[in-house]
């Protein structure tokens, strides 16, 4: 395929993704707006982003509710919030700050989806990186999410591009390149999970997976250490400029957020059913009583790990019951309860699962390459097994998996896969 060719391919699937989202951002603040008539299709979560994106938008405390909860959300999708409202000041739409924040986002939408092409080509060949971007393009969940105030599209296309810098290191070892680009993408690879990090912290442990199997999987061992090394480092260096904030404001080194022990407890307690239901946190009101928002969190986490002991055959169940809600093939929020959104959705993931799983035994010798696509969606499988299990914690892995759904499709259609040169 020439390179004309190619780029021309590339453009029209990403306008195409472009316009999609750009025309459903559109459709569906004109629904909020007329039908509907409130700011956000999920509410919960999205109000909170907004607040603190409007927080920082006019150099207010980054800080929820009373008493102030200043560690509650990592700051990476408020602020992209944030310049989405500056944006729209700055071009004389105040009025319609959260449609330039849903085209914004539709924008970054669009970028995951260019950052899928990459993976697929790095990982495969230019006809699976083609393929897995038109996949995320159409796909009406990706679509519909992308222009929703919530940072599952954000995240998205942060992990990807961590699973791309750390194709690029693995290949650049294989390779036995040069070792000061193997040394740049190895401390890439750190930041850009903490990046990832900043939109959703689920994916720390990320870096020091991928440190472990890089280390065990290379010939040269010495080499190997160092460049693990640089990938912890890449990921502390970015993430020190929030640990430090946090530790001004609550007095404690905390790297994420301090809403684990709440979700922890939100998905380990007696009434839990493997759906979200904090209404205990109003409940309780512990920080009303006085208690600090570290010791909140060290509170409710101590108060499920102790419920899991107690309890391990409810444990489990509600392990069962997450696991099926994560896989379950059509959303599970009460907004989506309808026929014809089960059916959006159902009708293409069902098949892009079965092209997936195709797709891995095509290269199921090969372990980086269904590592680098398959395992963010086994990682969240399992992790949410502790938590809460929703379509909304599968989605962001569903964009690398992608690649192997095109890997599948072209085994489909061709019979036994084969990697072409790219040109």
């Amino acid at each position: 395929m020439s390179s004309i060719r190619r780029h021309k391919r590339l453009l029209f699937i990403l306008l195409g993704a472009l316009v999609l989202r750009l025309g459903a951002a559109v459709a569906l603040q004109s629904y909020l707006d007329h039908r509907l008539h409130r700011q956000f299709l999920i509410e919960g979560d999205a109000n909170g982003y907004w607040e603190l994106g409007e927080r920082m938008a006019e150099g207010r405390a980054y800080e929820l509710y009373e008493p102030p909860r200043r560690v509650l959300r990592m700051p990476g999708f408020p602020a992209i919030l944030a310049a989405s409202i500056k944006l729209a000041d700055l071009i004389g739409l105040s009025e319609r700050r959260m449609l330039v924040a849903r085209c914004v986002l539709a924008i970054v939408g669009t970028v995951a989806c260019g950052l899928v092409y990459l993976l697929g080509r790095e990982l495969f060949d230019e006809r699976v990186g083609l393929l897995s971007a038109a996949i995320t393009a159409v796909l009406p969940v990706m679509i519909g999410f992308s222009v929703l105030i919530l940072s599952e599209t954000a995240f998205a296309a942060c992990l990807v591009l961590s699973l791309l810098m750390m194709a690029r290191l693995v290949k650049a070892r294989r390779l036995e390149r040069a070792a000061k680009p193997a040394i740049v993408l190895a401390f890439a690879v750190g930041a850009s999970v903490a990046l990832a990090c900043y939109m959703r912290p689920s994916w720390l442990p990320a870096a020091p997976l991928f440190a472990l199997a890089y280390l065990m999987s290379a010939s040269n061992k010495k080499t190997a250490l160092c460049e693990a090394t640089l990938v912890m480092l890449g990921l502390a260096v970015t993430m020190a400029p929030w640990a430090i904030r946090n530790h001004q404001v609550t007095g404690h080194w905390v790297l994420t957020t301090l809403w684990l022990g709440p979700s922890l407890y939100d998905g380990l307690n007696p009434d839990a059913t493997g759906d979200s239901d904090l209404s205990f946190f109003d409940r309780d009101a512990l920080m009303a009583g006085g208690m600090s928002e570290h010791d909140v969190n060290r509170h409710y986490t101590k108060l499920a790990l102790q419920y899991a002991r107690e309890h391990p055959r409810r444990a489990i169940e509600l392990a069962l019951a997450k696991f099926a809600r994560f896989w379950k093939p059509w959303p599970n929020a009460a907004q989506f309860d309808h026929w014809a959104a089960r059916l959006a959705v159902a009708v293409f993931f069902i098949p892009a699962m079965l092209l997936a799983a195709w797709g891995w035994w095509a290269c199921r010798r090969e372990p980086w390459k269904w590592l680098l696509t398959a395992g963010p969606v086994l990682f969240f499988s399992a992790l949410h097994c502790l938590f809460v299990g929703s379509l909304r914690y599968r989605l962001p892995a569903e964009y690398p998996l992608a690649v192997l759904t095109a890997v599948g499709a072209l085994a489909c259609c061709s019979g036994p896969w084969r990697q072409s040169r790219t040109t």
